[in-house]
């Protein structure tokens, strides 16, 4: 685990030398948002792979840089593109960036992602702010032994989503008249979508998205006392007796055709943070 902490400390350092002011709040962005990040002014852009062990994401609709500058008179970092489990990386390599962003000062996360709706209500294009999150990855990015210079042994998980900042959210979407609705997401592993059987099951357990990412990478910042807020992109509708066949490039596109609405909260949630 000293060998983990080093490393962690190592992208820190590379990071911090290129900064001209240190970031207050972290973003890592989902499918087919990547484009957000280029809304960041003053930017210093990092290619993952220049930066010491980081992963690299192999994700079609997720770039692999860091953006480093001003979004609405905060200093961000946003990562666009982000690790996926079901690429072949460890969870603790998922959560990677999450460590870094902590040793760097950042003290608030926000993630966004995309997912597919199980709460009959929602469509196709809403988005969700994420109350709670089910981790149902088979995994977790804390197993192994502890680091102390990151967390406790057993972190706390009751605010995993930082009410103050949910209310902060909720409050920018009625001032802009954006629908938000609220829900549990819950993450499974991938890459395969899932059963009807699986959604009539995770739907049971009072789930209202699906997806394949956030749950990790909120357990590690949690973990490393950090705030969290998420909004996912609900990309289509994943109800268990009447699914349709889905592809990922569907997923991208109506991601893409919601990012306006999408851009402009998390703008406006960013600058009140």
């Amino acid at each position: 685990m000293e060998n983990m902490l080093s490393k962690i400390n190592e992208a820190a350092a590379y990071i911090r030398d290129r900064l001209k002011a240190k970031p207050q709040i972290g973003l890592i962005l989902g499918s087919g948002l990547g484009v957000m990040a280029d809304e960041v002014t003053d930017a210093i852009v990092i290619p993952y792979e220049q930066i010491p062990h980081f992963p690299v994401s192999t994700v079609e609709g997720h770039s692999g840089e860091l953006v480093i500058g001003q979004l609405e008179g905060k200093t961000v970092l946003v990562m666009k593109g982000r690790f996926h489990y079901y690429e072949g990386y460890s969870m603790k390599e998922v959560v990677f960036p999450v460590y870094v962003m902590k040793q760097i000062g950042i003290g608030t996360l926000l993630v966004t992602n995309a997912a597919g709706g199980m709460n009959r209500s929602f469509a196709a294009g809403d988005l969700m702010l994420i109350t709670d999150h089910i981790n149902n990855t088979g995994s977790n990015p804390l197993m192994g032994a502890n680091i102390p210079e990151l967390g406790p042994r057993f972190p706390d998980m009751s605010q995993a989503y930082n009410r103050e900042l949910r209310s902060i959210v909720a409050g920018r979407a009625e001032a802009l008249g954006i629908k938000l609705q609220q829900g549990v997401y819950v993450s499974i592993s991938g890459p395969a979508y899932c059963t009807p059987a699986e959604l009539t099951m995770m739907a049971g357990w009072g789930a209202d998205a699906v997806g394949m990412s956030t749950a990790p990478e909120v357990i590690a910042a949690n973990y490393a006392g950090m705030r969290v807020a998420g909004i996912t992109c609900i990309t289509d509708m994943a109800i268990g007796d009447e699914l349709e066949p889905l592809t990922h490039e569907q997923v991208v596109r109506v991601a893409e055709e919601a990012r306006p609405t999408f851009i402009s909260l998390v703008k406006a949630s960013v600058g009140t943070f």
